[in-house]
């Protein structure tokens, strides 16, 4: 297998030459970006609205507060939540919606141009650095985790990923042929071992408290 599907055969000057159809089709791609723009526009949101709710009360107790661990009150707190002096959500407010939207016009069969795909893959490479960043500072700093941030943590990932190797495979991004190939064969491997890895380190990190709970 080279990571490409051969459809059939057409002629080409005389010479019979296979038709290759991408692994990471329009379609797929678009419902990737679709659902992932949708859920971390929905959760970057909600953690918007918990945030101006605890900035009028600092008593609000935010609904995604649960535990001593998974406490989304005591990320919203840190300066490690205005990053760039306001807000992180408004970061996701502004910018999943346009994944959303790049998903639906290729759904709906419009053909962008590269130069489009090669900004919001610009704009994924920030991000996924970005959520990185705030995973290292919620394990190892600030010592809690906010469940709809880790929801935003998934969407980043999955979307770098399949933009990535969906580019990659287009030519639109350089990239070696024979390893974009192999990862196309295992595509959905690639975002789910990251994520096992994550979620091997939260385990890890919490585990005194975890163990309480078995």
């Amino acid at each position: 297998m080279t990571g490409e599907v051969r459809t059939g055969e057409v002629r080409a000057g005389g010479v019979r030459t296979a038709e290759v159809r991408p692994v990471l089709t329009d379609r797929l791609i678009g419902a990737i970006l679709t659902v992932g723009g949708l859920a971390g526009t929905l959760a970057a949101f909600v953690l918007m609205v918990e945030k101006v709710a605890l900035l009028k009360d600092p008593s609000y107790t935010p609904s995604c507060s649960i535990n001593p661990i998974l406490s989304c009150g005591s990320v919203m707190t840190t300066a490690q939540a205005e990053v760039f002096g306001f807000p992180n959500p408004l970061i996701g407010v502004a910018a999943f919606p346009v994944v959303a939207a790049t998903g639906v016009a290729l759904l709906a069969g419009v053909r962008l141009p590269s130069w489009w795909f090669r900004a919001v893959q610009a704009g994924a490479l920030f991000g996924v650095a970005l959520v990185h960043w705030l995973f290292y500072q919620s394990l190892y700093r600030i010592g809690a985790l906010c469940p709809y941030c880790m929801v935003v943590w998934v969407v980043m990932i999955v979307v770098f990923c399949y933009l990535t190797l969906f580019n990659a495979e287009r030519g639109y991004l350089p990239a070696p042929r024979r390893p974009t190939r192999l990862l196309l064969m295992v595509h959905s491997t690639v975002p789910l071992v990251w994520l096992l890895v994550l979620a091997g380190l939260i385990g890890v990190r919490f585990w005194g408290y975890w163990s309480t709970l078995l």
